[in-house]
Parts: C-alpha cells; structure tokens; sequence
C-alpha cells in the first residue's frame, strides 16, 4: 500500500472514547489546513456535547459509537444548510436525510458538510465557489468529484467516513485520486430521501471509508428499505460475503483498455490484475465496447435533462448562480427533444440486452478506477475532456444498475495509490465487498465468516433469511450481514405445521443420511444476540449449526418434538426453494 496513506481506520476512531475522537478530529482538521474541504463545519463544542451523552448511553446498540462523519453538502442534516456548492440554492433542513438519521441513531457524530463539484455535476472537485478541496495525497492533484471534499476529509484522516453521492463515478473517482475505498451501493440500497437529486434515477448515496470492512459496516447501518423513496427495494444485506477460492472476473480487451497516454496507470491496472488473479480471480477478457458505448450515453444523451429538472427554476430565472462550465453542461438539455430521449431509452435498453448475458455468467469486473490522474491546472485549462475521461470506466455502472466498490491494491510508479473497482449485478454489494477485503489483506481467507469484536455470530434458515417475513427481528438489532453458506451435509429441514409465518426446522442426522442446506450467517452484538435469542419461540431453540467449511456457529435447531408433525422439506436444500414452489 502506498505510503501516504494518512486515512485511518474504524478501529484507530474506536480506541478512543467519543469526545478523544471528536476532539482528534479538529485537531486533525486544523492541522491540515484546508478551508476548502467543509462548506459548513460544525461548531467543535456542539458535536462534544453530543459526544458526552453518546458516552452517558454506552455504546450498546449503536456499532458506530462515537465515529465522526462528514457529510457531502447536497445531502440534508437537521440545522446544517445545504448548498450543494450554489449559494443561491441554499436552504436549511429541519429533518435529516433518512440515511444520516440511521448513521446518527447507530453512534455517529456529523462534524460537518463537505465541498462538492456544483450540483454534484462533475468528477474533477474544481467546480465549486467555495474553492478546490486539496488532495489528500498530492496537493497539486486534483480531489476528484463530485464528492471532493467527503473523500479527502476521509483520505486525510480528519472523518472515519463520509457520505457522497454517485451518478456517474462521483463515489469512486475521489476515492482513487485520495488512495481509499469508495463503495457505490446498488440503486436503491440507500435511500436517497433527503439527497437533493443530480439524476434522480440514477443517484445513489455512496460511502467513503479507510478500509472496506468500514464501508460495509457503515453501509449495512444505513440500510434499510424506504417507502418514501420511490427509488428504495429491498435488496440482499450489505455487508462482507464469503467469496470462494476462485470467482471469475470480466477486463477489456487489450485494445480496450483506455488510459489517455498515462503509462503509470496503464502498467498499474495490468500489476493490479496480476494482483487479482493471484487471490483466485480467474481473469477473461471480453469485448468492452457495449459498457464503453453505455458511458457515452450518460452526458451524450438525454440524461443531462434530468439535471436540468433538478436545477429548472435557478438555470431559468437565475443561470449566473451556476458555475461557468456547470451551467454549460446542465444548459445543453435545452437541446433535447422527448424524441432523443426516447431514441436514447431504446438504445439503453438494446444494449442492457446485449451485455445482460455477461453480468450473468461472470462473477464481477474488474477495471481501473482511474484512466489518468490529472493537475487541477490541467484540469482548469481543459475542463470539459479531462472530466469525460475520468467516467470511462465508471459512467455506464448506474446506467446499467450495477454494484460498485474501488479499493486501493497497489502503487503507480510514481508512488500514487492505484486502484481497481470491481462490479457487478444488483445485490453483489456484499459479495464485491468480499473481494475488496481479500485484495486488502493480500490473502485468501479460509474462513471469511467471521466474527468481529464484541460480536456474536448467527445462523439462520427460514423465515430470518434477508427478504422474508422476520428480517427485520435482525436489521432493527443492528445486525450485520456476513455471508451466505449451508451446513455441512449431515442435516434435514423440516417445514413446521402451525407456525405463523411460517418456519422451517433445522436438525442434525447421522452422517451420510443428510444434506447441505442453504442458510445465513449475521452477526449481532451482545445486547442484541440477548434480546433476540429471548424472542425465539418452542418448539424452536439455539445450538451449534456446523457449516460446510467446518466452522460452527450458533444456529436455529429444532426440538425433536416438532419434528413428528413436520414435513420433511430436504430435498429443496433451502427454504428459500421450498417457499417459492409452494408458490
């Protein structure tokens, strides 16, 4: 890892109490002395008064305890403005984004809001009034954007994470120029209430963390399903899932690979790839043009209108309020018609068509974060192209609704951070997160399935799976989601008569007389695990589940009792598959 690495991980913020980490983090803040990364910083006397009574109510129930946060300035919290880097457009909330609520009930503290490309339209982090965050690595480097000053408040040691919004890259591109992970949630993981939209079909809050572990944690906190956000849906749990010795993983074509004369970066991807195979990815590459030709469709297509009709009554009754090169992105909607539109969501739609079989077969891809990395002189002097070469390899993600995660694996020859991001269907987010850690450690883990501390590990079969009826009995105890797996082959599931919802049974027989069968690992802590093993009914109770890799974990097993009046459900290997045919 690359040497100016000054972000600093949960666990370096979570040694100290709640105020040693608030006051660490002005003192930090003050120390790297830059005015440009916060719009609004919050008075330090505030966020200790709030540090003090997270101490007074313990750290039970709330995995973020005294973690201090930033958030991106087109994002609302209670009594904070919100700009979005325009003056003109300021208002102050009296309500948080319902994500920063969760972050805020879970133990975080918000220090401030951060400095973004205007309207969060951009990559470069040089296109705001209140100036140019400076990077957290090199100063004369751009910060990247649109969410420039969450990543370097994060890269620079001052927050343990960030919020940031993505569309088109604006939670990757920052996170590879300052040398941490940013993770781009699936379309609707987050909920995107009280974000003030740039495209709002396409928008998402993303995360900025020092270490992937964080941004899992930090993202499984914060989600939840929203029926105020007509964008929300229950997806698979965020978190980190087992990943497999080996996993496939789609690159371009030689001859695809677009780097605009950036030899470092060019050799760095193929290092980063070589990295990558050596932990089990099995590489191929595949023709790359349907992804690159979906990128263009983002600021080449109607899309731009959409930040047209986030912006509509400044741009028409105040267009000076705008940045310069902003307001000529955002004005050239003027010039699309609902036919080019239509033109545009049919060739969409052609192309999602010609890749969907891709996305299916293959278990993620991996491209370069970066393509170059630029001077904020260079940028200044050609705002327009230096911008549309940094969305290479991240424009076309949202558009084709696709996880995201780029993770530092290496350095440049001149020493910068490299950095791949990896992507894949909806729902991957946990499974992407899985690689990103193993890319960390530099190894393959035997049993990802772990535990952290102060956690207790559960497993669950039927109807606490993600997406049924009691789910929720674990996502409102903070649970967090670790992985997918079954058991060892020496169990029998059995669907129990009379239970509402209905539950299946978990039994252990003699071996060779039973089957693997598909279950979930969560993690709780101790309160939490207390609490919910106080909740589980007769005739079902916790044991010891054995899991296929041989590890043993707390589990949900039926009493023998149970089992006379049940049907044995075997056969399906998983109540998941039971359910759906009796449907």
């Amino acid at each position: 890892m690359h040497s100016q690495k000054t972000a600093k991980s949960f666990e370096f913020w979570q040694a100290m109490s709640p105020r040693e980490a608030i006051a660490h983090a002005f003192r930090a803040h003050k120390a790297h002395g830059d005015p440009a990364m916060f719009i609004t910083l919050r008075d330090e006397a505030d966020c200790l008064a709030d540090a003090e009574r997270l101490e007074a109510e313990g750290p039970e129930g709330k995995p973020l305890h005294g973690l201090p946060f930033a958030v991106k300035d087109n994002i609302d919290v209670a009594g904070l403005p919100t700009t979005a880097a325009c003056p003109e457009a300021e208002y102050v909330p009296t309500v948080s984004a319902f994500v920063v609520a969760r972050l805020e009930q879970a133990g975080a503290i918000c220090i401030g809001k951060t400095n973004l490309d205007q309207f969060a339209t951009g990559l470069v982090g040089v296109r705001s009034p209140y100036g140019v965050p400076r990077n957290s690595i090199r100063a004369d480097l751009i910060p990247g954007g649109s969410s420039s000053g969450s990543a370097v408040a994060v890269g620079a040691g001052i927050a343990a994470f960030s919020l940031g919004t993505d569309t088109a890259g604006s939670g990757r591109i920052p996170a590879g120029l300052n040398g941490i992970v940013g993770l781009k949630p699936s379309l609707g993981l987050l909920s995107a209430t009280g974000m003030m939209p740039a495209c709002r079909t396409l928008d998402t809050i993303s995360i900025f963390t020092a270490e992937t572990a964080d941004a899992a944690l930090a993202t499984s906190v914060a989600q939840a399903y929203d029926p105020a956000d007509f964008m929300s849906r229950r997806l698979p749990m965020a978190g980190i899932a087992p990943v497999g010795r080996t996993f496939t993983v789609g690159v371009p074509l030689p001859r695809q690979r677009l780097f605009f004369g950036d030899a470092a970066a060019q050799a760095a991807y193929v290092s980063d790839l070589e990295t990558l195979a050596g932990l089990g990815g099995q590489i191929e590459e595949i023709d790359f043009e349907p992804f690159h030709a979906v990128a263009r469709l983002l600021y080449e297509g109607p899309w731009v209108a959409e930040r047209y009709h986030a912006v509509r009554a400044l741009i028409e009754n105040n267009p000076s309020a705008l940045h310069p090169v902003t307001h000529k992105i955002i004005s050239g909607a003027s010039k699309i018609s609902a036919v080019d539109t239509f033109d545009a969501i049919y060739k969409l739609a052609e192309m999602k068509r010609l890749v969907a079989p891709l996305i299916e077969r293959l278990d993620c891809f991996a491209v370069p974060t970066l393509p170059s990395v630029y001077t904020v002189a260079q940028v200044e002097a050609d705002p327009v192209q230096l911008n549309s070469n940094l969305g290479t390899y991240t424009n076309f993600v949202n558009l084709l609704d696709m996880a995201a995660i780029s993770v530092p694996v290496g350095e440049r020859s001149d020493g910068l951070p490299s950095s791949l991001t990896l992507i894949g269907s909806a729902g991957s987010d946990a499974f992407l997160a899985g690689i990103a850690r193993r890319l960390e450690s530099g190894r393959i883990e035997v049993n990802e399935l772990a535990a952290r501390p102060g956690e207790i590990l559960i497993c669950v079969v039927g109807a606490h799976l993600t997406g049924m009826p009691l789910n929720h009995e674990l996502t409102n105890r903070h649970a967090r989601f670790v992985g997918a797996t079954s058991t060892a082959p020496d169990y029998a599931l059995y669907a129990l008569s009379g239970t509402a919802p209905p539950k299946p049974g978990l039994t252990r027989v003699a071996a060779g007389e039973g089957v693997p069968i598909e279950v979930e690992v969560w993690a709780l802590d101790a309160a939490g695990f207390g609490s919910f093993v106080d909740g589980v009914p007769a005739p079902l109770g916790i044991g010891t589940v054995r899991l296929e890799d041989g590890s043993q974990v707390n589990g949900f097993i039926a009493e023998g009792i149970a089992i006379d009046q049940a049907t044995d459900i075997s056969s399906f290997k998983s109540w998941r598959s039971y359910i759906a045919s009796r449907s």
